[in-house]
């Protein structure tokens, strides 16, 4: 009896210890896809077609989906996992909210297996719906292909009616799209494992203390780096 009680105290340690390294992994998995939506901004920044900066400066609310999967090329499901961040009223970006996007109908060139994705906001209230459960695009609100060149004119399409406006890139090539029937969630899976602990997307949202993370930090220089 002395020796099983001697070897629970390693074992309950070595439990701990993997525990703690499961959960290490997993915050480096949701920290890959904060850097990999830094990287996406930074490569829409270095393209002559791009997202207008005059529309970015007026954004309050964008999403960044990297590798958004296009699972059957022309009709078949889309699925992707990415961040969501608002401006709030003082001008600063909130801390990221992970998000995930199933479905729509929206097609791609033959052979593209993958796109980059943004979401433009124009109002943050359209995006902080989104804590409230799962929106579809097209048709709980509405969504269109965005307008582009970095010095579009504030003549452009993105002054009428969409509330949310998109932006693709696959191989180099940029443009906005039409998305139809995609469902945005928020993923508080990702959410628990990034942060530590529960919050509500609206928490998140409104708090920008809520992690010292340098890819946080490096996410909103290159969003702002883009206007």
């Amino acid at each position: 009896m002395k020796t099983l009680k001697f070897l629970k105290v390693p074992v309950m340690a070595l439990f701990g210890i993997s525990l703690m390294l499961m959960s290490a992994t997993i915050q480096e998995k949701e920290q890959d896809k904060i850097e990999d939506a830094s990287g996406v901004l930074r490569d829409f920044g270095k393209m002559k077609e791009s997202i207008p900066r005059e529309l970015l400066a007026n954004t309050n609310g964008i999403i960044i989906i990297p590798k958004l999967i296009n699972a059957g090329l022309v009709i078949g499901g889309k699925r992707g996992k990415g961040v969501a961040m608002v401006k709030n009223a003082d001008g600063k970006w909130s801390n990221p909210v992970f998000v995930t996007l199933t479905g729509g109908s929206f097609g791609l060139q033959a052979g593209v297996q993958s796109v980059d994705l943004v979401l433009v906001f124009k109002n943050s209230k359209t995006l902080h719906r989104i804590g409230t459960g799962s929106f579809t695009l097209g048709g709980d609100i509405s969504a269109a292909a965005g307008p582009v060149g970095r010095s579009s004119s504030a003549n452009t399409d993105y002054k009428l009616e969409a509330e949310v406006y998109s932006y693709s890139r696959s191989r180099g090539l940029f443009a906005g799209i039409s998305l139809n029937g995609a469902a945005l969630s928020v993923d508080e899976k990702a959410d628990k494992a990034f942060y530590g602990q529960s919050y509500t997307a609206r928490t998140l949202f409104a708090n920008d203390d809520r992690t010292s993370s340098s890819a946080v930090k490096e996410l909103k220089t290159s969003l702002t780096a883009l206007y």
